[in-house]
């Protein structure tokens, strides 16, 4: 039977359960637009109605858009990457032929209708059919996350819930999302991978971010736009305790050489080889409050005592410096 004629079957089937028209007799516009308004419970429960909606409702059209409501802020390319590794490894996954793959069954089970891992009456051949969720899709990965079963890569501002020691910091992590109580977990890696300690994060949305660069947090980061600092950029810059601990970001900005007074008309800072960055979150004074880099040959830089200075990033986007700035503490740091 050709699929016009299966889409016709399934809507005279369901108009006789209506008692009239169906869902499926709106034109091809208006259903559409319908689709594209539904949450993803409301897609995942129309996708259990027939057959005709379960491959409309997957389509990966439908579900961008919510990826980037709920993750577009958190999931990277490199996050992707984990997840297209994740699915590759999987033993269980099986051919399409034999349906979806047992562990993706248990995922839909704990957390959408339980209309999706029960058979379907096909109402053409009268028989029962199992729904098909192609694996590899958008709406796959988006109830992998919903559902805390897969850990994915990004970066936590200010971990350790505020401790004083990281604040307007942002360290890599593995996360996983608890549906229950809307909070993350965060997996913290040191030591070079040897060893890892777990931090519960609450108002996680808010303290997570895709990773700014493609650059492992154990790799130094190649700075590319020294030459364009000026006083008064804002910058991120990476800071390790020791050679053996992965870098994190911390927010700075820009500042004056000691021998400039400030001064926008006499100000020469920008023709110097040696670039001043302050982070004002520090009390003056501090060993923490500035610190130097050389603009032509910068590379790692600092000892023991003080932790070692990495790459450097400008922050050209006002979103980034406003993030930063919604996380200052309410009390200079000593």
């Amino acid at each position: 039977m050709s699929p016009s004629s299966s889409a016709r079957a399934e809507k005279n089937a369901l108009g006789d359960e209506t008692g009239g028209m169906s869902v499926l007799d709106l034109p091809e516009l208006a259903l559409e637009c319908v689709l594209e308004r539904l949450p993803p419970a409301g897609l995942c429960s129309m996708a259990g109605v027939c057959t005709s909606l379960r491959e409309r409702c997957v389509s990966d059209h439908l579900w961008e858009k919510h990826m980037k409501h709920k993750w577009g802020r958190v999931i990277s390319p490199a996050a992707y990457r984990e997840w297209q590794w994740h699915l590759a490894s999987r033993k269980d996954l099986g051919s399409c032929k034999q349906g979806k793959p047992k562990w993706f069954m248990r995922l839909l089970s704990i957390f959408w209708p339980s209309s999706w891992s029960t058979p379907k009456v096909d109402p053409v051949n009268n028989s029962r059919q199992r729904s098909s969720l192609p694996v590899n899709s958008i709406m796959s990965w988006y109830l992998a996350l919903e559902t805390g079963k897969f850990w994915f890569p990004a970066q936590v501002f200010n971990r350790e819930n505020g401790h004083v020691g990281f604040m307007l910091s942002c360290y890599d992590a593995e996360l996983n999302y608890d549906p229950r109580t809307d909070t993350f977990q965060a997996s913290f890696f040191f030591f070079c991978k040897r060893c890892c300690f777990y931090v519960k994060i609450m108002n996680g949305h808010g303290k997570l971010r895709a990773p700014s660069v493609d650059t492992s947090p154990h790799d130094l980061h190649i700075s590319d736009y020294l030459h364009d600092l000026l006083p008064g950029d804002h910058i991120e810059i990476q800071w390790r305790r020791n050679k053996e601990f992965p870098y994190g970001w911390w927010y700075g900005v820009v500042g004056h050489l000691e021998s400039c007074d400030g001064n926008e008309n006499y100000c020469r800072c920008h023709n110097s080889e040696t670039v001043v960055l302050e982070f004002h979150q520090y009390t003056p004074g501090s060993r923490w409050r500035s610190t130097t880099v050389n603009r032509k040959e910068h590379r790692e830089e600092g000892n023991e005592a003080d932790g070692f200075y990495g790459g450097i990033r400008k922050l050209y986007n006002n979103e980034e410096v406003f993030r930063w700035k919604r996380l200052w503490p309410t009390e200079v740091l000593e």
